[in-house]
């Protein structure tokens, strides 16, 4: 039997000769518990709120993206690129171009990016399933079409089929303003809207214009130049493994980019705001670590006759400092493990009943409810902190009584 262990519990669970080591004690481990429960729910929030950015890419980002390191764009015709396209994992391809513009229609105008995509954009993003209004339509005969973002269709007042086209402004690369004429630093170009798309992401729905990749070729006074290539891959196939073979193709002039790093903002401000709540929770944690000290130094003074019986009986004072020791890493311990499973247990809750809504009316937000994903590696983070700044906490009183022995 460890006889340390045996009476330091005997210390924590046995009733005292005064009650306020009691209520100091168990103030001690509610602020364990509670600042514990805290760390496992916000960590668990924020990975809810990951894995429902992750659910909801957006129809525009593909399983992998090809994107060169330097400038905006590259020849899709170079040799490296198609040889990484002939990989077995990819079922097919998209090329897109991308640049921003000015659209304008009647007296309203608005800032926009242009994209323009090759046939097989419609395959790849299924944007059949986003029109709202009209059809995905880019080319009848010689007549240009654009789909348009439901915002930006609002802001400027366009709907699919409107009988009179909207202009789109381009400057013309390596071109020189003339003072007296401003407008012949434009390329201009009519479109006719054939379509409204809703992608539920205000960065498409509020500036996006699609038209053909020629067009957008043309306005940009390009020939084969892309700025993007889009890639589906096949069912079976695994991601990273594509991915990885890409690379290793392109070597380092390209990068392939998947969903979530094409949405690296979005991720980065998610992960960043989670590791500074886990500073802010830690920070304190260790507030509440400061009642152990002042828990186990009131228990050292209670038990001052102990200690002089205990040397009186031949205990060392190794045994006696282990003792109390151990006394605070039990109070540490302890309310470590009920905080991890009260944290648990609220996120358990909240996963399947709902109990903190994200507003009062439903359908406000995407989702009613704030989300919860629990991660194993999150839990032994949380469990490892606590552990350390519990231990950390005992050490002051430990030597204080190291010195009196």
């Amino acid at each position: 039997m460890n006889l340390p262990l045996h009476i330091a519990k005997r210390y924590l669970f046995a009733k005292k000769s005064h009650n306020a080591i009691n209520i100091i004690s168990s103030i001690s481990i509610c602020g364990i518990i509670v600042a514990t429960a805290a760390l496992v729910c916000a960590l668990s929030v924020f990975n809810g709120f990951t894995e429902v950015a992750s659910k909801s890419f957006s129809a525009f980002d593909p399983e992998l993206q090809i994107t060169p390191v330097q400038g905006k764009v590259f020849d899709p015709s170079d040799s490296k690129i198609k040889e990484a396209m002939n990989i077995p994992e990819i079922a097919f391809v998209s090329e897109s171009l991308e640049e921003n513009a000015l659209l304008k229609y009647g007296d309203r105008q608005e800032p926009i990016i242009l994209k323009g995509v090759s046939p097989k954009f419609e395959s790849l993003a299924n944007i059949h399933d986003l029109i709202v209004d009209g059809k995905f339509i880019l080319r009848e005969g010689d007549i240009d079409n654009g789909v348009i973002g439901a915002g930006l269709a609002t802001l400027l007042m366009v709907r699919a089929n409107f009988i009179d086209p909207v202009d789109i402004y381009i400057p013309k690369r390596d071109a020189k303003v003339n003072p007296a004429n401003p407008s012949t630093a434009f390329d201009q170009a009519q479109v006719f809207i054939s379509g409204v798309f809703a992608s539920n992401q205000a960065k498409y729905d509020d500036q996006m214009l699609i038209v053909s990749i020629n067009l957008a070729r043309e306005l940009l006074r390009y020939e084969t130049e892309v700025s993007s290539i889009d890639i589906k891959l096949k069912g079976e196939a695994n991601i990273d493994n594509a991915r990885s073979k890409i690379q290793s193709i392109l070597g380092d002039k390209y990068q392939v980019k998947d969903r979530f790093e094409q949405q690296e903002n979005i991720y980065r401000m998610v992960n960043v705001e989670k590791w500074v709540t886990f500073l802010i929770l830690a920070i304190i944690l260790v507030i509440a670590a400061f009642n152990i000290i002042g828990s186990l130094s009131m228990l050292i003074i209670e038990k001052e006759d102990d200690i002089q019986i205990l040397k009186k009986m031949g205990a060392g004072n190794k045994l006696i400092t282990k003792i109390f020791l151990f006394e605070g890493w039990l109070i540490n311990s302890i309310g470590a493990i009920i905080g991890i499973i009260l944290g648990l247990l609220v996120c358990l809750l909240q996963q399947y009943f709902g109990l903190l809504k994200l507003g009062s009316s439903p359908g406000a937000f995407i989702i009613d409810a704030y989300p919860v994903v629990v991660q194993p590696l999150d839990v032994v983070l949380i469990f490892i902190t606590v552990t350390i700044i519990g231990f950390l906490a005992v050490i002051y009183p430990i030597n204080n009584l190291r010195k009196r022995l």
